[in-house]
C-alpha cells in the first residue's frame, strides 16, 4: 500500500508489476494462479475447468454467470429475432421486382446454373453469358465515389444520388458521361430501401459460385468458428455458405448459418476472452475492450470478428448484438467527435460540455492537455499533443482540448485492435460499399428490424408535463401509427440511441441509471424542433398547436439528424 503526492491510497503488485486504486482481493472460491512454461501468469478455474489470461473477482465470476445465463435464453429469443427483416432481402435472382437495375431488355431472359450461379439468354441471337446486359462495362469499374448511389427511374434509366450535397443527376460521376440529356429533375430522397437494394445487388456481383462448409460444435462455437474462417481465404467466404453442426441432422439453406450468426454474435461477449465490453452502465451497446491486450491472441481475434461482422453484411444475416453508433461511423470511415460522446460517456460529456460553456481560468481550473487512463488497475499518463502535460488548457486553446480528449475517449487504447477488425473486416468486404448508409441505417442492416409491437410501446412509455390525453401525445401516437415501420426505427434510434430492443420489449429499456421506460416531456416553444436524451430514453416534444406542424418537425429531426448533440 502506498500514498501518492495528492494523498490518495493506491496498491502495487510486485508480483504482476502493476499499480491499482482498488484495494487486492483474494481469488474467487475454486480459482487458482498458475504461471506457464513462458513465464506467464493464467488463472484455473476449477469448477468451470477453464482458464483465464484475466484476474478473476467476484464482479466478473458474477458477470460470467450473468453471460451463462443469457446464453441459455437465446433459444426463447431465436423467435424474436427470427422476425427482423431487411427491405430487398429477398433473392433478386428469383424476385425480379426487387432487382435494382429494372426489367431486362426485350428478348433477354435470367437464369440459375445447377451452381446458384446467374447467368443470361438471349434468346435474340441464342447465346447465353454471365455478365448483366444491363450493366455490361459497369461492374469492372469502380464504386461510385464516397456518398453516392446509383438508382433506377420506372422506365430502367439509372441516375445517381449525391448523399453529400442531398442532390440526383444523370451524369455518371465516374464517367461525367450523361444516360438521359435533359430528363425530368429527380428530387432528393433518403431512400433506405433503395440503398440497400443497391448493396445487396453488389453483394451479388461479387459472391463467387458454389458454397462453402463450415462445422462448428456448440460446445466450443467461438474456437471452432475462429479456426473454420482464418483458415479459409476470403473468396472462399464469399461463396454460399453451408453450416454444419455435428450430432444434427439440419440441411442449411438459409436457418443453420442464421443461428450461427445469432449465437456467435452472442459468443463475443463472453467476459473470458475480454474482447468488448458494454459501451457504459446498463448501456447493451458493444464497444472494443481497452483492456484486451490481457488476451494475448487478441488481435488475431478482432481480424477474425471484422471477417464475421463483414460477412454477416454480406451475407445477408443479422447478429444478436449491436455496436455503439461510435463503432458504426468508425465502419463508414466518418470523424466521430464531442457530439458521440453522450451516448458512451454521458457523465465525461456532460463535464466537456461544462468546459466549453465555462471560463476555466475564472474557475481556478489548473488542466494540461494530458490524461490518466486506468486499466486493470494500472494507470498511466497520455500525452493529447506533443509535449501536452506542460501545455496549459486556457480559453484560447479549450476547443482543441475538448476535440483531442473527445477523439481519445472514444478511442483509448484500442487503435490496434480497431485497426486489426478492419483488416478482417475489408477481406471480405471493402467498406467503400457501405459509404452511401448512415450510422444509424448501417445499425439496421447488420441488427434487423424488429416488428415494433405499437401498444407495448404506448403501455411503457411516461409522460412529463403532457398526459396521456394531451392533444400533442394523441397526435403522437397518430404520427407513430401513420409511419411505416424503418421510421419508426429511426425515431426509437433518435431517442433512444440504437434501434435494438431488449428480448422483453419496451418494458425493459435501460437507461445510464438503470430501467428507464420511453419518456416524452413538454419542452420548448412550438418552433423549436424535438430534441432527445438517449441517456434517458427521453422525447422533448414541444407544445406544437397542429397534427401537421407536428409531423413536419419529427420527420425533420428523425431523417435529418446526425450523431448526437443535436437542437
Amino acid at each position: 500500500q502506498r500514498v501518492d503526492q495528492h494523498g490518495r491510497v493506491y496498491y502495487v503488485d510486485h508480483v504482476e508489476k502493476r499499480t491499482t486504486w482498488d484495494r487486492p482481493e483474494p481469488l474467487p472460491p475454486g480459482w487458482e494462479r498458475r504461471v506457464d512454461n513462458m513465464g506467464r501468469i493464467y488463472y484455473v478455474d476449477h469448477f468451470t475447468r477453464t482458464t483465464t489470461w484475466q484476474r478473476p473477482t467476484l464482479e466478473s465470476v458474477r458477470n460470467y454467470e450473468q453471460w451463462q445465463l443469457q446464453r441459455s435464453q437465446l433459444q426463447g429469443a431465436m423467435q424474436q429475432f427470427n422476425q427482423r427483416f431487411i427491405y430487398g432481402n429477398q433473392d433478386f435472382t428469383q424476385n425480379k421486382e426487387f432487382d435494382p437495375l429494372g426489367p431486362l431488355p426485350h428478348g433477354w431472359e435470367k437464369r440459375t446454373d445447377s451452381n446458384g450461379r446467374v447467368y443470361f439468354v438471349n434468346h435474340n441471337t441464342r447465346i447465353t453469358q454471365w455478365e448483366d446486359p444491363r450493366s455490361q462495362g459497369q461492374l469492372n469499374e469502380k464504386p461510385l465515389p464516397e456518398g453516392w448511389e446509383m438508382r433506377f427511374t420506372v422506365d430502367g434509366i439509372p441516375y445517381f444520388v449525391d448523399h453529400n450535397r442531398r442532390t440526383t443527376t444523370y451524369i455518371d460521376p465516374r464517367t461525367g458521361k450523361s444516360a438521359l440529356d435533359n430528363g425530368p429533375q429527380i428530387a432528393y430522397v433518403r431512400d433506405f430501401k433503395a440503398k440497400v437494394q443497391y448493396f445487396r445487388f453488389w453483394c451479388q456481383q461479387l459472391s463467387m459460385p458454389q458454397h462453402i462448409k463450415i462445422t462448428v460444435s456448440r460446445k466450443t462455437l467461438f474456437e471452432d468458428s475462429f479456426q473454420q474462417i482464418m483458415s479459409l481465404s476470403a473468396m472462399d467466404l464469399r461463396r454460399r455458405l453451408w453450416v454444419i453442426f455435428p450430432g444434427e441432422e439440419g440441411l442449411d439453406y438459409g436457418g443453420v448459418a442464421r443461428e450461427w450468426f445469432f449465437l456467435l454474435s452472442h459468443e463475443v461477449l463472453n467476459p473470458m476472452y475480454c474482447l468488448f465490453e458494454y459501451a457504459g452502465k446498463d448501456n447493451y451497446c458493444l464497444q472494443i475492450n481497452p483492456a484486451s491486450y490481457i488476451n494475448p491472441d487478441h488481435l488475431k481475434y478482432f481480424r477474425f470478428i471484422g471477417r464475421f461482422i463483414a460477412m454477416a453484411l454480406f451475407h445477408g444475416k443479422f447478429i444478436d448484438t449491436g455496436f455503439s453508433l461510435p463503432f458504426y461511423k468508425r465502419i463508414l470511415n466518418k470523424p466521430v467527435g464531442l457530439k458521440d460522446l453522450e451516448s458512451v460517456d454521458p457523465e465525461f460529456y456532460n463535464s466537456l460540455i461544462w468546459v466549453k460553456e465555462n471560463n476555466i481560468e475564472e474557475c481556478g481550473l489548473e488542466m494540461y492537455f494530458s490524461v490518466d487512463k486506468e486499466i486493470l488497475g494500472e494507470i498511466k499518463s497520455h500525452d493529447l499533443k506533443s509535449n501536452g502535460s506542460n501545455i496549459l488548457v486556457t480559453e484560447e486553446n479549450k476547443e482543441e482540448y475538448i476535440k483531442l480528449v473527445a477523439e481519445w475517449r472514444l478511442s483509448r487504447g484500442v487503435e490496434e485492435q480497431t485497426q486489426a477488425f478492419f483488416e478482417g473486416f475489408n477481406e471480405i468486404l471493402s467498406q467503400q460499399y457501405l459509404q452511401y448508409f448512415d450510422a444509424k441505417e448501417l445499425e439496421v442492416l447488420l441488427c434487423g428490424m424488429q416488428e415494433i409491437d405499437l401498444t407495448d410501446w404506448q403501455r411503457h412509455t411516461i409522460y412529463r408535463h403532457y398526459t396521456r390525453t394531451s392533444k400533442q401525445i394523441v397526435w403522437f401516437w397518430q404520427f407513430v401509427k401513420e409511419i411505416d415501420n424503418e421510421k419508426r426505427m429511426r425515431l426509437l434510434q433518435f431517442v433512444t440511441g440504437t434501434c435494438r430492443l431488449p428480448v422483453g420489449g419496451f418494458s425493459d429499456l435501460m437507461g445510464s441509471n438503470g430501467p428507464q421506460k420511453f419518456c416524452i416531456e413538454k419542452v420548448g416553444k412550438e418552433n423549436w424542433l424535438p430534441r432527445s436524451h438517449t441517456c434517458f430514453n427521453r422525447l422533448d416534444l414541444p407544445p406544437y398547436k397542429s397534427y401537421e406542424q407536428l409531423k413536419e418537425k419529427l420527420l425533420f429531426a428523425i431523417e435529418e439528424t446526425e450523431g448526437f448533440g443535436q437542437e
